[in-house]
């Protein structure tokens, strides 16, 4: 998201403001080019990085089975049955029975009975695990426009895919030599008739003095 002038993140939904000043192929690289401003004592809070021609990549990560779905449940449920249990234990009164180990376990089989109905419902439908991620193809490093000359000199210096550099303008192009209207004629002489063929079969003109 990008920041204001004064520094602060917008409330709504706003479009980044800024020069870019480098390039990248992956979000590590931008985050790097960014930690090489702020080694250099470089306002970062002038920085925003964009990711542009966003997709959403889902990554299969395995099959699923009956299971495979309740032992899942299980160790996610006895994880919310511990924290749960470790707050009681807090708030309990010190001669109090231990209800750690029951609330593991309640977790535990509360977490199994929800994974298999839910494996249950969706089954021939999504009998795999996958895990979704929101993916650039590329990441470009923007910056205020009176800080954007020393961001790109710090990235140079560290190596950065720097954009934003000036191109080198291309040589001026003359007219070619067999080109007839780059012939130099005098000034003031008339210019020559255009020579049209002759017919076929017909006289031939008079050859000019």
């Amino acid at each position: 998201m990008a920041l204001s002038q004064s520094g602060r993140i917008p409330r709504t939904p706003t479009l980044p403001t800024g020069e870019p000043v480098a390039s990248y192929q992956t979000y590590l690289e931008a985050q790097k080019a960014v930690d090489a401003l702020a080694d250099a004592s470089f306002p970062v809070q002038h920085v925003t990085i964009v990711g542009t021609d966003l997709r959403m990549v889902e990554r299969v990560i395995r099959r699923l089975s009956y299971p495979s779905a309740a032992l899942g449940g299980f160790a996610s449920g006895a994880w919310f049955g511990l924290f749960v249990g470790l707050l009681l234990t807090l708030f309990s009164p010190p001669n109090s029975a231990s209800v750690l180990l029951p609330a593991i376990l309640f977790g535990g089989a509360f977490g199994l009975l929800f994974s298999v109905i839910t494996y249950a419902m969706t089954r021939n439908r999504r009998d795999f695990a996958s895990a979704s991620q929101i993916v650039a193809t590329s990441y470009a490093v923007l910056c205020h426009a009176e800080h954007a000359h020393k961001a790109r000199a710090i990235l140079q210096e560290v190596g950065g895919v720097v954009s934003g550099t000036p191109a080198v303008p291309p040589a001026p192009v003359g007219p070619r030599p067999s080109d007839p209207a780059a012939s130099y004629s005098p000034a003031g002489a008339p210019a020559a008739p255009p020579q049209t063929p002759p017919p076929p079969g017909g006289p031939q003109p008079p050859p000019q003095a």
